[in-house]
């Protein structure tokens, strides 16, 4: 693969991307182990900031034409680490944060399902990409961490609410999107019967 296709720009932004999740743990575990209140805050920060170069990259590579199959698998994995690590700690901070464990587990569990039908793909030459359903939970589900990261009442607006609610659309539609891919998959490399 040409080095230059794989550090292209779009592509450097989803690898900051992937990058930014261990940071984001980092400062809501200074939250949990110091009382630190802005370290929820700055987690927030962050996290917003790696947010923005998902809507980047992605029209970076459409306006330069340089979207690659390395990009296309890279994407949807960013978004899984930055908000499956940010799911977990939420957890981790306690039932004063608003997220069950329950909630996260089925939703890393079908992070998992769908990150393995992409590598049987890849196997076969062709890489998933992310359909308009599957950008519908990324969505909900950033949104829904965003505000439960921030957590703390702001001008007297508390974010929590918002956050939780937003939480079980996101839940929904993880698993509704997660049947989709599952139906396809069986369909396309299961449920065919092979010729000969």
């Amino acid at each position: 693969m040409n080095r230059k296709k794989v550090f292209n720009l779009p592509n450097c932004l989803t690898m900051a991307r992937i990058l930014a999740a261990p940071f984001i743990v980092l400062l809501l575990y200074f939250e949990m182990w110091f009382g630190f209140k802005f370290g929820s805050y700055f987690a927030f920060g962050l996290y917003f900031l790696a947010c923005v170069t998902d809507y980047f990259d992605g029209k970076i590579a459409r306006g330069q034409n340089a979207i690659t199959n390395l990009g296309k698998f890279l994407d949807p994995l960013a978004d899984k680490l930055l908000i499956g690590s940010a799911l977990i700690m939420l957890v981790r901070l306690g039932p004063g944060w608003g997220v069950p464990a329950w909630v996260v587990i089925i939703i890393i569990c079908r992070e998992l399902a769908v990150t393995g039908m992409r590598a049987v793909a890849a196997e076969q030459g062709e890489v998933i990409a992310a359909d308009r359903l599957g950008k519908a939970k990324t969505l909900s589900q950033a949104l829904a961490v965003g505000m439960l990261i921030f957590h703390y009442p702001f001008f007297g607006w508390d974010p929590r609410p918002t956050g939780i609610v937003l939480l079980y659309v996101a839940l929904i539609l993880t698993v509704v999107s997660g049947g989709h891919y599952l139906y396809n998959f069986y369909r396309k490399w299961i449920g065919t019967p092979e010729e000969g």
